[in-house]
């Protein structure tokens, strides 16, 4: 641009010269907005305020009178897309755009925007059931996100009230409508998701038109509210609305009063509720009762709880009877045992040697103990030890 210093300054008028050099290069552009101001002055020019559709933001815009007749009438806050040239003015230093075309954005483009993005989102998953959160079943305290003093604020706090009396809300109210909407409601929810306390969040407004509902369509707050861990419920306008911010809440309530319904209790079904459950415990517990006291009656009679000492009498009678019955067998086996351990040593007698010299039969033993089995191998001379059925006696082989 040009060379300045501490010591060598560039003057106001240069450095605005500069800037109008700078922007009268700039070519046209196409800008959508809000007209949030609009003054037609003499002299065939119209000042107006562009403000941004999602941000607290706006510029300057001028144009003949002309250009705006072709858009005439617009309504209040009417959303367009001009065709300008900025422009910049050394006098006071500021910038305008200069319009040189006009054109409202219909209620049907925006809706085709609106499907175009629904159907984006859509593909991302965004809208899927398996991101849904659970709404808890006693919160310990309540976002609520709403216009300033508004009756969807009132229906909301009263019906809960109405429903759980200890209920606590952390209320964020904010604008609905308008270009700061988008703003001040992603602020809130940001603060309210932020906050541990709170452990679900209500988004609400009451019914308007389709523009009115348009901030709850924007993308940014859209998003956002997807990836809150706070469970979202979305209660804009009327049941026949459906604003994008709808989809990605976990519960979407008709009214502001189906809201305040879904996220507490209602204490009189509560006490209702537990009353019969603890009807049911003492039907229960007198049937329990009733079932062992009518145990407890059959046991008593029975002839063992009338006269205990039967128990013990027919226990003698059976012991006694088992103790014959072993003592009978014992002697049975005892017997049995004898006659064939007197077989065994009937037998074995038999076959000793004692047995076959009591039979006249005697044994010859050399005088070393070796029994004589061959007679011829016996000397002349040696001295025999002959043992009989009672004692022994020698002899010598002549």
């Amino acid at each position: 641009m040009f060379e300045t210093s501490s010591e060598s300054p560039a003057p106001v008028r240069v450095v605005s010269e500069a800037i109008k050099e700078y922007v009268d290069r700039l070519g046209p552009i196409w800008i959508e907005g809000e007209i949030s101001e609009l003054n037609e002055r003499s002299g065939g020019m119209a000042f107006m305020r562009l403000r941004d559709t999602s941000a607290d933001m706006s510029i300057s815009v001028m144009c003949y009178k002309n250009v705006l007749a072709s858009v005439q009438p617009l309504p209040a806050n009417a959303r367009v897309v001009i065709y300008a040239k900025p422009s910049w003015f050394t006098k006071n230093g500021s910038l305008t755009m200069s319009a040189k075309e006009i054109r409202q954005v219909g209620v049907g483009e925006l809706l085709a925007r609106l499907e175009a993005l629904k159907e984006k989102l859509a593909a991302e998953g965004l809208f899927s059931a398996s991101r849904k959160i659970a709404l808890p079943r006693l919160p310990r305290k309540v976002g609520l996100i709403c216009g300033r003093n508004t009756d969807a604020m009132k229906d909301v706090v009263e019906n809960a009230r109405r429903r759980w009396p200890a209920v606590e809300f952390e209320i964020r109210e904010v604008a609905v409508q308008g270009a700061a909407a988008v703003v001040e409601v992603s602020a809130a929810l940001s603060e309210l998701e932020a906050n541990a306390d709170v452990d679900v969040i209500i988004i609400t407004r009451g019914g308007g038109s389709f523009e009115d509902l348009l901030p709850f369509s924007d993308e940014s707050l859209v998003r956002l509210a997807a990836d809150c861990r706070t469970p979202i419920v979305s209660a804009i306008g009327h049941e026949k609305d459906a604003p994008l911010l709808d989809y990605v809440a976990d519960y979407r309530a008709s009214t502001p009063t189906d809201a305040a319904k879904r996220v507490v209790p209602d204490i009189a079904q509560e006490i209702s509720d537990i009353e019969k459950i603890r009807d049911r415990m003492f039907r229960r517990l007198a049937s329990t009762i009733d079932f062992e006291l009518n145990q407890i009656a059959q046991l008593r009679n029975r002839p063992v709880m009338k006269d205990p000492s039967v128990m013990v009498t027919s226990r003698r009678d059976e012991i006694k009877s088992w103790r014959d019955r072993s003592i009978r067998s014992f002697a049975s086996i005892l017997e049995i045992e004898k006659k064939e351990l007197k077989g065994v040593r009937a037998h074995l007698r038999s076959l000793s040697p004692q047995s076959t010299m009591d039979r006249g039969y005697a044994v010859v033993q050399l005088e070393d103990g070796d029994i004589v089995r061959d007679a011829a191998k016996v000397k002349s001379g040696t001295r025999l030890r002959i043992r009989v059925a009672k004692g022994e006696t020698s002899a010598t082989v002549n």
